[in-house]
């Protein structure tokens, strides 16, 4: 397909940070008539992200980024646009498109191309052709530092743009789908460029995916549902750290949790921190509102859509839209589909009715704005001092899957902890030749 150009603003306000931006860079957005309001909104998340704005300060004098083409698939939210806005001032250029259909926000699209002059490929509700018409599009920018949040971009440019792997010098991930796909890639030898998982830093999946996607999942529930947690069976599939907020989230709310697994140390935890456990079978009888957060295929399945009560709901946390076996509800769902809410869609099976959010993909950014900004503080202040560290040691780095560097996290941390006016205690001398020596004893 061919993209089309959207019709810049007449009266484009431009930032107070920025020159006004009088010739939009190439682009698809669905209307740059919304780019007032997603500055403003753009400016407000910022407030709640102090440790990404001093590295843009940093980055606006040091310029560590200067020259590299950034490629990023990413969500388009309002906390992604500062991280752009922060890359940026170190010297990148960037094309950046969307990394799911439904959770870009089409104001803030609007907003990053004719406010901050960033190349944006991205529409809310776009249909799978013009997603990887996007992806192609941020690829013919031949980027040489590759920011994917589900491993999309990666793997097109693997698949079918095999001659440009070589030119790419390395890239981050910010999911844990996306390591695990990328340690796939690793493990059989067609990794083709090193690449930083952000997503396995401390200051990352212990707040992002905690404390991020439990909040937000929350709030995407009740935004489709209106529904009454307290005193509902909440059903979790999936006890990592997303798994762990949310069903931490949801018990603060009164439900009573259930959480699903198969590995046995995970459903021990989950056991000890006071939840229910049990298998699928028994929980598709039990539960009332049922989240996955697994990374993996057909959490529910057909067998399990058959013993589900009348009025349970599906909900999907997890990257991509395949934890719900979808196909198999819509064969049972013999008196048809309908639209009942904004994001909530009703399946008549005859002598019940079951209802999904948002098509079954991830319900904290399609049915809701995602992770607050002040968690995304980290994750992204992760991002764009991974990629300063990639502009500097790339030529030391092999083919394979790193993990964020320590220093970086503990200065991230460090970052997090000035900006909300903690302080903590250091060492003496004395405490840390203790702890760094073996002879010490009773």
């Amino acid at each position: 397909m061919s993209l089309t150009r959207s019709a810049a603003p007449e009266n484009a306000e431009s930032p107070a940070n920025a020159a006004s931006v009088a010739r939009p860079p190439d682009h698809d957005v669905t209307d740059l008539g919304l780019a007032a309001e997603g500055r403003r909104r753009i400016e407000w998340a910022e407030r709640e992200m102090p440790v990404l704005r001093l590295i843009r300060e940093r980055f606006q004098k040091e310029r560590p980024l200067e020259g590299l083409r950034i490629g990023a698939c990413l969500h388009v939210t309002t906390e992604t646009a500062n991280l752009m806005r922060t890359l940026e001032a170190g010297g990148a250029s960037i094309a950046l498109c969307a990394s799911n259909p439904l959770s870009t926000k089409d104001d803030v699209a609007a907003a990053l191309v004719a406010e901050y002059g960033i190349a944006t490929y991205a529409r809310r509700g776009e249909d799978r052709e013009t997603y990887y018409a996007h992806l192609n599009a941020v690829a013919d920018t031949q980027p040489q530092l590759t920011m994917d949040d589900g491993c999309d971009l990666v793997s097109l440019l693997h698949k079918e743009r095999a001659s440009q792997v070589m030119k790419v010098l390395a890239g981050t991930e910010e999911t844990t789908t996306g390591v695990i796909r990328l340690k796939a890639m690793a493990a059989d030898g067609a990794l083709g460029f090193p690449v930083v998982a952000v997503n396995e830093a401390k200051t990352k999946h212990l707040f992002d995916n905690r404390y991020g996607t439990g909040q937000s999942t929350v709030d995407g529930v009740l935004r489709a549902t209106n529904i009454l947690i307290a005193g509902r069976k909440v059903v979790v599939a999936g006890y990592g750290w997303v798994g762990r907020g949310i069903a931490s989230r949801f018990r603060g709310m009164g439900a009573l949790v259930c959480v699903l697994e198969v590995d046995p140390t995970a459903a021990l935890e989950a056991t000890m921190d006071g939840y229910i456990v049990m298998p699928v079978a028994e929980a598709a009888k039990w539960g009332e509102l049922f989240i996955t957060a697994t990374g993996n295929l057909n959490v529910f399945r057909g067998e399990h859509f058959c013993t589900m009560s009348d009025g349970a709901i599906l909900a999907n946390s997890g990257h991509f839209d395949a934890e719900i076996e979808l196909d198999a509800l819509r064969d049972l769902a013999k008196g048809g589909v309908r639209d009942v809410r904004t994001d909530v869609q009703e399946y008549d099976l005859g002598d019940k009715k079951l209802y999904v959010i948002a098509e079954g993909r991830l319900v904290n950014l399609s049915a809701a704005e995602g992770h607050p900004a002040a968690v995304m503080d980290m994750s992204f202040a992760n991002q764009a001092l991974s990629a300063e560290h990639i502009a500097k040691h790339h030529g030391e780095l092999q083919k394979r899957v790193y993990t964020v560097p320590e220093a970086i996290d503990r200065e991230v941390a460090r970052l997090k902890l000035a900006a909300l006016g903690i302080e903590i205690d250091e060492m003496t001398a004395e405490q840390k030749k203790y702890v760094s020596s073996w002879e010490s004893g009773t």
